[in-house]
């Protein structure tokens, strides 16, 4: 399997030239939708693809992801297009597969207080994107990634995603004073998950502008040729030419 060189591929992200998007489905449905997005995120000079494999949902009813497949699809089509793939795992049991599969492992938020799984993804040599969990301090959030770091593993990127508060405007509360004070206490990359904080577009340009300002390294968006058609978080998605807005908004064009 012809992954990146975990080392070599930290060096670019820090050194900012993997770019400052991550973007891609919510979910990966089928070969077809994953080409689609990756051949857009060629088109736009975006380097890092996000699309989930496993998918952790509220309801057991609602789409679980494609597993095995779906990792396999991401795996293929990020060899064929030159891009990064970004996964979330889910089962400390898939990391010996993930690890050959994919350049970015995902540890959501749901999982931030595992600290059986966080201890064992210090062990592995492959960046981590943590994010923040759904109520968690940032001083809880920042003694997750320790937990990382002291298993000998310090690829770490932190990812605010919203917490959850009493606000019912966005699906999450997004908190920019996290990514302000992660830059100032850690020395790690931080990423603002866009989607998964506002759970709307409409007002994703001023939140990607006002991310970036507070210090953001990242954004991370979902994109979907057909939102409307998503298997999954449907109105959070970008469809390709909101996609292509918000990266004109952000001077990324």
């Amino acid at each position: 399997m012809n992954v990146r060189n975990s080392g070599h591929l930290w060096k670019e992200i820090i050194s900012g030239r993997t770019g400052n998007m991550i973007a891609g489905p919510c979910a990966v449905e089928s070969y077809m939708q994953l080409e689609k997005v990756s051949a857009f995120l060629v088109e736009k000079q975006v380097k890092m693809l996000r699309a989930g494999a496993y998918k952790p949902r509220t309801s057991p009813e609602s789409f679980q992801g494609l597993g095995r497949e779906g990792v396999k699809m991401i795996h293929e089509i990020c060899e064929t297009y030159g891009l990064i793939s970004v996964t979330e795992i889910m089962d400390i049991r898939d990391l010996e597969y993930m690890e050959q599969e994919i350049d970015i492992l995902q540890l959501g938020s749901r999982n931030m207080y595992n600290y059986s799984m966080l201890k064992e993804l210090g062990k592995t040599d492959k960046p981590i994107l943590l994010k923040r969990g759904l109520m968690a301090t940032i001083e809880e959030f920042i003694f997750a990634a320790e937990y990382i770091r002291k298993e000998g593993n310090n690829k770490i990127i932190m990812c605010e995603r919203g917490i959850r508060t009493f606000e019912k405007e966005t699906r999450n509360t997004l908190d920019l004073s996290c990514v302000a004070l992660l830059k100032q206490k850690t020395s790690y990359p931080v990423v603002v998950d866009l989607s998964h904080s506002l759970g709307r577009k409409d007002i994703m340009v001023p939140m990607a502008k006002a991310s970036l300002a507070a210090g953001a390294d990242m954004l991370m968006l979902e994109v979907h040729p057909e939102p409307e058609k998503a298997l999954s978080d449907a109105k959070q998605q970008l469809n390709l030419n909101e996609f292509h807005k918000i990266l004109y908004s952000v001077g990324a064009l």
